[in-house]
């Protein structure tokens, strides 16, 4: 069976009761956050670390060992160092648990920081906020334990491009040696949707030959912008930049198809549909469907019931 993880939200401990519901995501409006500041910030985050292992232990005992660490488990990271949190010594001790958890039953855990983090960017201040908030990852990551390998990835898109690609992309290796280790180690970049932004073939021939970095391969993004590469061989061109470490590829479907709708094309469906094709290869497989791990659930029933 194809190894298949789910992002960020649990849809069914996230739904229970308000005094029983699980989820890593509590967080505040600005202007809570002026009026209550880092203590508050510092129970909010604690709390969803203390939840974090109650989805890993829910995952566990459904056999789902692939999971994406929502990006909002510290609220408010921007304004703060995590090591200035009122409560950082419990949660120290709580993410070291998660990670020691996940590690006893190989669970491989990654990230996915937001499209505002632009190494590309031609302003300062924007790299600036996209450096902290890495290292916001970076750090967490450390705190689980998690290896400083892809195997554990920080996964973001290149960025724009600014009218001018070649300038971008320097842009975005230039700053990639701006991160510590325990970013740049774990670091991995995907292919775009969107006409003029990086197509696989790009990343590998701008990126990845210049410093390296693993090319998670997005199956819904490269039928929308596939550059002239089927999608097998954008598949093996992504895979072949991980080395020794396994793999991750991204799978959504559209929206539109979903609903027969006129939504854009980008949007994702709620559920999976189709067979996803690996052409054999041994990938983990990150479905970004909305809802989630029953979108998980539900695939892996219908291929099951296929086989029967």
């Amino acid at each position: 069976m194809q190894n298949l993880g789910y992002a960020c939200m649990n849809m069914t401990l996230s739904s229970r009761p308000k005094k029983t519901r699980v989820t890593t995501n509590r967080s505040m409006i600005r202007r809570t956050f002026d009026a209550r500041g880092i203590q508050y910030a510092s129970e909010l985050a604690l709390q969803n670390c203390i939840d974090l292992r109650k989805i890993l232990d829910w995952n566990e005992q459904l056999g789902l060992r692939f999971y994406r660490l929502s990006s909002d488990i510290f609220p408010w990271s921007s304004e703060y160092s995590l090591s200035d949190l009122p409560d950082y010594d419990s949660i120290c001790a709580v993410l070291a648990d998660c990670g020691d958890y996940a590690a006893k039953h190989g669970h491989r855990l990654t990230s996915h920081p937001g499209p505002f983090n632009k190494l590309t960017s031609p302003k300062e201040r924007v790299v600036l906020n996209t450096i902290k908030d890495l290292e916001t990852h970076g750090e967490m990551f450390d705190l689980l334990n998690l290896s400083r390998t892809p195997y554990n990835k920080i996964n973001i898109h290149v960025g724009a491009t600014y009218g001018d690609k070649p300038m971008a992309v320097d842009n975005f290796c230039n700053n990639f040696y701006r991160l510590s280790d325990a970013v740049r180690s774990r670091l991995t970049v995907e292919n775009d949707d969107k006409g003029v932004l990086y197509t696989v073939e790009d990343l590998y021939n701008m990126i990845y030959k210049r410093i390296g970095i693993p090319i998670v391969f997005d199956y819904h993004h490269h039928r929308l912008l596939p550059g002239n590469q089927t999608e097998q061989e954008a598949l093996t061109m992504a895979l072949s930049t991980w080395g020794s470490i396994k793999p991750v590829v991204h799978y959504s479907e559209s929206r539109c198809e979903e609903q027969n709708s006129n939504c854009k094309p980008q949007a994702h469906s709620d559920f999976i549909y189709n067979h996803i094709n690996d052409y054999g290869n041994n990938i983990d497989i990150m479905v970004e469907a909305k809802m989630k791990e029953l979108a998980v659930l539900q695939y892996h029933d219908q291929q099951s019931r296929k086989a029967a």
